[in-house]
C-alpha cells in the first residue's frame, strides 16, 4: 500500500471534498445572517439556502476571474446536488404519517391531480416555446423546455440531473441551465408569495393568526419511542436507516444497469441513475413497512423512526441540494441561454399561478388561500418554501391544508410519474418532443377535468 500524507500535497484526495462542504456550511451561515439582517429579505422569505448559495456563486466567480483560481469544484457541487436529493426524499418518506380522515381522501387526491395537472401544464408551456424558437433556427435544444417542470416543481436535483443526462443528445446546458430554473423559481416563490399575502391582506380575506411559541413534547417525539440514552444515538439511528434505504436504492440501480448490460437497451440504464430520489422513496417505503410488520408482530416493540429527526435530515439535505446548486451554476451557459431562461421562468411562473389559484378556489373553498400558498411555493421553489408561506398564516398549522398536502404526496406520484418516464424518449428528436408535448398536454386536461368533476363548491372542513 503506498505511503500518503495529509497536507497539501495530498488536497485533492484527503481535502478537498471536506473543504468543499466546510464553505458550503459557511455560505450557509452567512446567508442566514444576511437574510436577517436586511429586511426585504426576512420579509420576502427568501431561503437563507438560497442567499447563500448566491454569495458562494459570485466568491468563486470573483476567484475564478480575477484571481484566477477556483473556489470550489462543480464536479463536487453537482455530486452533492445529485445525491441530497435522494437523502431528502428518502428521509421525508421514512417520517410517520397520521391515517387520512374519510373527509379529506378526496381533497389529497386533488392536491395530488393539482401537482401533476402544474407539472404537465410547465411541460406543456415549456416545450412549445423551445420548440418554437427550435424550428425558428435559434441555437437552443428543443427539450430544454422540459427543465421548466423538473427546476420549478422538483428543484435544483432533478433539474441538475436531466440537464446533464440531455448532454448525450447535443444539449451543452452542462446543468447550469436547470439550476438557473430553479434558482429563479425560488425567488418566484417567495416574492410571489409575500405579494399574494399583502394583497389579499388589504382585501381583508387573509386574517393573520396568533403564531404559538409553545412546544409539546409530542413535537420532538413520538409515543413508545426509542430513548435518547440506548447504546447508540437516537439521531445515529436515524442516519442509519437513510442510509439503508440510500444503499438499497443503490442495488436497484445497479440491477437495471446490469438488465441494460444484458439486453443492450440503454434505456434501463438512463432510468436507473437519472431517478435516485424514486428508487430512494420506494426503498424507503418498503423499510417503513417492515418496520410497522415488526412492530405490530411484538419482534420490535419500540419505535426507531423519529419524524422530528428525519425532518431535520431532510430540511438540512435540501439546504446543502440548494446552495450546492446554486454555487455551480456556470455563468458562461447562463450568458448564452438567458433569454431563453427567462422566457421559460417568467411564462412559467405566470401560468403556475393562475392554474393554482383556480383549482384551489374551487376545491379549498375558505382554505384556499392557504391552499395556494403552499402549492404555489412548492411548485415553483420547494416544499420548504410552500410550508414558510403557509405558516405565515396559518402559523399552527390550524387549517386542514397541511394534512391533505402530506397525505397528498402519494397521488402526486402517480401523477408526475408518466412525466419523469417520458424524459429519454422526449430528448431523442424533434418528433418525439412533439409527441410528448401531447401526451403532457393530453395528461393535463384529464388531471383538471377530474378535479373539476370531483371537487365541492362548499369549503373544506377540518
Amino acid at each position: 500500500m503506498d505511503a500518503w500524507k495529509f497536507d497539501l500535497t495530498q488536497y485533492d484526495s484527503v481535502w478537498k471534498l471536506v473543504v468543499n462542504i466546510i464553505l458550503l456550511l459557511i455560505a450557509l451561515l452567512a446567508g442566514n445572517a444576511i437574510g436577517k439582517a436586511i429586511p426585504f429579505m426576512r420579509k420576502a422569505f427568501i431561503p437563507s439556502a438560497l442567499i447563500g448559495g448566491l454569495l458562494l456563486f459570485l466568491a468563486n466567480l470573483f476567484c475564478d476571474k480575477v484571481l484566477s483560481f477556483e473556489l470550489i469544484d462543480p464536479r463536487i457541487m453537482q455530486i452533492i446536488t445529485y445525491h441530497a436529493l435522494g437523502i431528502g426524499f428518502i428521509a421525508m418518506t421514512l417520517k410517520s404519517v397520521e391515517k387520512a380522515r374519510e373527509k379529506q381522501g378526496l381533497y389529497a387526491l386533488q392536491n395530488g391531480l393539482l401537482t401533476g395537472g402544474t407539472y404537465m401544464l410547465q411541460g406543456v408551456v415549456g416545450l412549445i416555446i423551445t420548440l418554437v424558437f427550435y424550428w425558428l433556427g435559434a441555437e437552443i435544444f428543443y427539450d430544454s423546455g422540459v427543465l421548466l417542470p423538473l427546476g420549478y416543481g422538483q428543484g435544483p436535483g432533478n433539474a441538475l440531473t436531466w440537464d446533464i443526462n440531455f448532454g448525450s443528445y447535443g444539449f451543452d446546458g452542462n446543468g447550469s441551465f436547470g439550476l438557473t430554473i430553479a434558482s429563479i423559481g425560488f425567488i418566484a416563490a417567495s416574492v410571489v408569495g409575500v405579494i399574494y399575502i399583502n394583497v389579499f391582506k388589504k382585501k381583508g380575506e387573509i386574517q393573520p393568526r396568533i403564531k404559538s411559541n409553545e412546544r409539546q413534547v409530542s413535537d420532538f417525539e413520538g409515543s413508545n419511542e426509542i430513548e435518547d440514552s440506548e447504546s447508540v444515538d437516537k439521531t445515529s439511528i436515524q442516519v442509519a436507516f437513510v442510509a439503508l434505504a440510500y444503499a438499497l436504492a443503490f442495488c436497484i440501480m445497479v440491477f437495471f444497469k446490469k438488465i441494460s448490460d444484458w439486453t443492450n437497451v440503454s434505456l434501463f440504464n438512463d432510468v436507473a441513475w437519472g431517478f435516485n430520489f424514486i428508487w430512494g422513496v420506494i426503498t424507503a417505503t418498503a423499510i417503513k413497512a417492515v418496520l410497522k410488520l415488526l412492530n405490530k408482530k411484538k419482534v420490535v416493540r419500540k419505535k426507531y423512526v423519529n419524524n422530528y429527526q428525519m425532518d431535520r435530515i431532510s430540511g438540512f439535505a435540501f439546504d446543502m441540494m440548494i446552495i450546492a446548486g446554486v454555487a455551480a451554476i456556470d455563468i458562461e451557459v447562463v450568458a448564452k441561454y438567458a433569454w431563453v431562461i427567462a422566457l421559460l421562468c417568467v411564462v412559467g411562473a405566470v401560468v403556475t399561478f393562475f392554474y393554482v389559484s383556480i383549482i384551489c378556489k374551487r376545491c379549498f373553498g375558505k382554505y384556499r388561500h392557504e391552499a395556494f400558498l403552499l402549492n404555489f411555493g412548492t411548485l415553483t421553489g420547494t416544499a420548504s418554501n410552500g410550508m414558510i408561506l403557509l405558516r405565515e398564516i396559518d402559523p399552527n398549522f390550524e387549517t386542514p391544508v397541511g394534512s391533505i398536502y402530506v397525505l397528498s404526496q402519494f397521488p402526486a406520484m402517480i401523477a408526475v410519474a408518466p412525466m419523469l418516464l417520458l424524459l429519454n424518449m422526449s430528448a431523442k428528436s424533434p418528433q418525439n418532443c412533439l409527441i410528448t408535448l401531447c401526451i403532457f398536454a393530453t395528461l393535463f386536461v384529464l388531471y383538471t377535468v377530474i378535479i373539476a368533476l370531483t371537487s365541492r363548491k362548499k369549503a373544506v372542513k377540518a
